[in-house]
């Protein structure tokens, strides 16, 4: 559960950006928080991928008591983090803020989302030395502070949001700018508060022994990326179909575009909510695979299946018989309200399919099968998802519905084969440890 709420945060950044931008600046702003939010995902879920790589290494060599080597493993992860930081930034700065001329959005949309989108870009790298010191923590089962600093952090970014955008206390409002503003600020404050806690906690002084920052190998970096590039990819393959997605919804107008940013806001905090308990899976299967304990290994992960299809049927039923008031929370536009209804019902349906996946890649990702899941993952969004959202949404003209279906049925895809995927290789590991025995 903590690692849950602290996924969240994630996701309540941007929950936080919608209201506060709805309610005080507009529907055009909301819409650019929308297009933002699509484009700057691509860009954030590379980063936290990469930074996934250290959480499944630390714990099976904190399975196997090495603690000497996972401080060695939390000084090249920094390193990688740091850089990854550097350049994904360099990509918002050089590349996104560039071409968001030129995606057929309405001109007065991109107008307010570029500054919005320079501040989130420079927050990137902050959020990269949060995650490097979350994901070593979490890997050897401290969960709460990341959780505590992550819901510190969200309430700062709420009251500075609303500060900078209504204009409070002598400062002239900001509209949309504002929350990119406080977003840049809250990230900052937490990678801080976490670096101190990790160095002056006494529950890490046997791991922090062998840490340097300047102790980089490439054997270990290596390593660490080999689990994050794939992990990486996998993000970056669903996030970009959502936000190919937003993109192609952008084209039908503003008010479909903003009534997106509803439904697809909402259906994120399920989503990371499940990233929290896939993330919670990797731990414990990684665990477990270094003390060789198989069986368990594959007990825990079929727990977190139980879970998971427990936890999004409740919501689901959630989403279907509130769809009508949720929207509420973001506007009071009823043309948006209308739309993001009738959207929140398909996104009841998709949470199945939704948390599935998450939870398939998190347990394959503890023992280290990353490459056919990132195959499985281009397949399901790139080469299903998203053509097929092209087609019922703009050529059969079925609109954002039409896409949505679409994306739908990409999700449903990749649950599906990651499932067969687990299936292979927890009964492979099984028999190879009743044959070695």
């Amino acid at each position: 559960m903590p690692i849950v709420v602290s996924q969240l945060g994630h996701t309540l950044v941007q929950l936080a950006d919608s209201i506060i931008v709805g309610h005080f600046a507009g529907t055009v702003q909301l819409a650019a928080v929308s297009l933002v939010n699509s484009l700057f995902m691509l860009i954030l879920v590379l980063g936290l991928g990469i930074s996934y790589g250290l959480t499944p290494l630390i714990a099976q060599e904190n399975g196997r008591k090495n603690h000497a080597e996972c401080g060695r493993l939390l000084s090249n992860s920094l390193m990688i983090n740091i850089i990854m930081g550097i350049l994904l930034y360099a990509m918002v700065h050089f590349g996104t803020l560039l071409i968001i001329d030129h995606i057929g959005q309405s001109p007065e949309v991109v107008a307010y989302a570029k500054p919005y989108l320079g501040y989130l870009g420079l927050s990137i790298i902050p959020l990269m030395i949060f995650q490097t010191f979350k994901q070593f923590t979490e890997g050897l089962g401290f969960t709460k502070q990341a959780m505590y600093i992550s819901i510190w952090g969200n309430l700062i970014n709420i009251i500075l949001g609303i500060i900078f955008v209504k204009g409070m206390f002598g400062i002239a409002p900001m509209g949309v700018k504002g929350v990119g503003l406080s977003t840049l600020i809250d990230r900052t404050l937490m990678a801080i508060v976490m670096f101190i806690y990790v160095f002056r906690s006494e529950n890490f002084k046997k791991y922090l022994r062998t840490f340097s920052f300047t102790l980089v190998d490439k054997v270990r970096s290596i390593k660490i990326l080999k689990i994050g590039a794939p992990v990486a990819l996998q993000y970056s393959f669903e996030i970009s179909a959502f936000s190919g997605a937003a993109i192609l919804i952008g084209t039908i107008g503003a008010v479909p575009q903003a009534a997106h940013q509803v439904a697809i806001n909402l259906a994120s905090m399920t989503y990371m909510l499940a990233s929290g308990i896939a993330s919670a899976a990797t731990i414990k299967t990684g665990t477990f695979l270094g003390k060789n304990n198989v069986l368990d290994l594959r007990r825990s992960a079929i727990a977190s299946y139980h879970v998971i299809i427990a936890f999004m049927s409740v919501t689901a039923i959630f989403f279907i018989c509130a769809n009508n008031i949720l929207p509420f929370i973001y506007t009071e536009d009823l043309a948006v309200v209308h739309i993001a209804a009738q959207l929140l019902i398909i996104a009841g349906f998709f949470q199945l399919f939704d948390g599935t996946q998450v939870v398939g890649l998190g347990v394959l990702r503890g023992i280290g099968d990353v490459n056919v899941p990132t195959f499985i993952t281009f397949i399901a969004y790139w080469i299903i998802g998203i053509p097929l959202a092209y087609f019922l949404g703009i050529q059969l003209e079925l609109g954002v519905n039409g896409i949505w279906y679409g994306l739908t049925f990409g999700l449903l895809t990749a649950s599906i084969l990651l499932f067969f995927r687990f299936q292979q290789r927890t009964r492979h590991l099984i028999s190879k440890v009743e044959n070695a025995g």
